[in-house]
């Protein structure tokens, strides 16, 4: 099979609807938007549907505020067998001040399945330039540190 698109861009603005008292968005509103967003990318690329398995580092660097346009940049950085790791880097941009700043990051394993819930193979990603490169590489990392966590949790609960 032939993979869609390994990267997928989404711009949202921010309304009041999405805030806090306080005129920030809300953390549960921006993971909603990831999740979704992820989705699309994963989905796109597998060509079938796909479910998250985990989010790892979800980094709130800054906060996000009514009026502001956050731009989603969602890349496929790693497959394995049926699972397939999504980096997403939010880009949130106050139109008025023309003010940039980079203020989340994170990252989606999302798993493919067919009509029965079972899951099913992904086109292999096969990086080409260096920047590509070297997100597989730190995909396979941080998927070796997710094993390992889980061994570490394993361990915790049969004491």
């Amino acid at each position: 099979m032939q993979p869609g698109s390994p990267t997928l861009t989404m711009t949202v603005l921010m309304t009041p609807d999405k805030a806090n008292f306080s005129g920030n968005v809300h953390g549960g509103t921006l993971l909603k938007y990831l999740d979704e967003v992820a989705y699309a990318c994963a989905s796109r690329f597998a060509g079938g549907y796909v479910v998250t398995l985990s989010v790892d580092q979800v980094t709130f660097r800054q906060p996000i505020h009514v009026g502001e346009l956050v731009t989603f940049l969602a890349s496929v950085n790693y497959t394995g067998r049926t699972s397939i790791e999504i980096g997403i880097k939010v880009i949130t941009e106050d139109i008025h001040k023309k003010l940039v700043r980079h203020t989340n990051s994170c990252f989606f394993t999302m798993v493919a399945i067919d009509e029965q819930g079972k899951t099913v193979e992904v086109p292999k990603l096969i990086p080409s330039t260096e920047n590509e490169k070297r997100r597989f590489a730190n995909a396979q990392e941080r998927r070796s540190i997710r094993a390992e966590l889980a061994e570490r949790y394993k361990a915790l609960k049969s004491e």
